[in-house]
């Protein structure tokens, strides 16, 4: 049953979590410096005085189990603390980059998930023509390019010479406009993250699909429905195209935390107000609570990704993931 199937996978999470919970403190901790130094260091101030004040007020001269015990109570009633650099609680700060890395990082996904399908799968059907060399060398290209050289590339190229394109950000400044012109606006300067970071996963998804789909030619039932005269679109499709889409649903799942770590330099190239944005921030300021947060964020994004993926490739395969007496049901 699919809901039994999903309350497992959840189950799952949990302990995950909790070592993850755990892990960030403690590398945190382990980390020189706080917020307080980083303040004191960009305003030039030096008194001892003021940093002990400010220690206090944030909890940071607590000893270590105190500080602990803390955090553990507050991740119990899902209170990530305050922000120290932006005086502000963290969920919140993070409620509001959040949704802009989803957005990115799921159009992303589609966009190169779907044209690795389909690049790849023609690649297959034309194995060792013009179009599967073509092909297969454009992956291999791309997939030399780092993230950032072709974010630049593009900045360069459409938004400075042909200006077809914003330069970053995710909406003009001051600009008072009706919702289907501000989804257009968001629109047009999310092309050249997505873009950028679809092409840098894109070549994977390619080789995989196409070798996919070269070994499922050979299987017997591509044969077996061959010897019974169905249509070749219905055998490329159905009987090779569909098992081939595992490993790239696979993978994807994978490449979540890949993907989310990715949109640190995407965001930061074209200025997107992101969660990727955003943990350099925390860094460079030392808000180490909002670093925790973002952490935390990543790891419970990247768990729902895969408990997604889980789902997907149940849904292609039923077989997979089945408990003892579910399979094929």
């Amino acid at each position: 049953m699919p809901w039994r199937f999903l309350g497992r996978r959840l189950l799952q999470a949990v302990p995950v979590l909790a070592i993850v919970a755990v892990a960030v403190f403690v590398l945190l901790e382990l980390a020189e410096g706080d917020a307080v130094d980083a303040y004191l260091a960009g305003t030039g101030a030096g008194d001892a005085g003021l940093a002990a004040a400010l220690r206090a007020e944030y909890g940071l001269a607590d000893s270590l189990p105190v500080r602990f015990l803390a955090y553990l109570e507050r991740l119990a009633t899902l209170d990530l603390g305050p922000s120290l650099a932006f005086g502000r609680p963290v969920a919140e700060v993070i409620g509001e980059r959040l949704p802009v890395t989803l957005l990115l990082m799921g159009s992303a996904v589609m966009l190169s998930g779907g044209l690795g399908v389909l690049l790849g799968g023609l690649a297959a059907w034309r194995a060792g023509r013009a179009e599967d060399l073509a092909i297969t060398v454009a992956a291999l290209v791309l997939n030399a390019m780092p993230g950032f050289w072709l974010g630049l590339l593009g900045l360069i190229l459409f938004a400075v010479r042909l200006r077809w394109l914003p330069l970053g950000g995710l909406g003009t400044i001051g600009a008072d406009l009706p919702p289907v012109a501000a989804a257009a606006e968001l629109a047009r300067h999310l092309v050249l993250p997505v873009v950028t970071l679809a092409l840098t996963y894109l070549a994977l998804y390619v080789r995989l699909m196409r070798a996919a789909m070269l070994e499922a030619a050979g299987s017997g039932w591509v044969l077996a429905a061959r010897a019974r005269g169905l249509p070749e679109a219905r055998v490329v499709l159905w009987h090779m195209a569909r098992p081939a889409l595992l490993p790239v649903v696979t993978m994807i799942g994978l490449q979540a935390g890949g993907m989310l770590g990715g949109s640190v330099v995407i965001e930061s190239v074209f200025a997107v107000p992101g969660l990727g944005r955003l943990a350099y921030e925390a860094v460079s300021q030392r808000d180490l609570p909002l670093l925790a947060g973002i952490l935390l964020a990543g790891t419970v994004t990247v768990v729902a990704v895969n408990i997604v993926v889980d789902l997907l490739y149940r849904r292609l395969d039923p077989r997979v993931g089945a408990a003892p007496g579910e399979g094929g049901r």
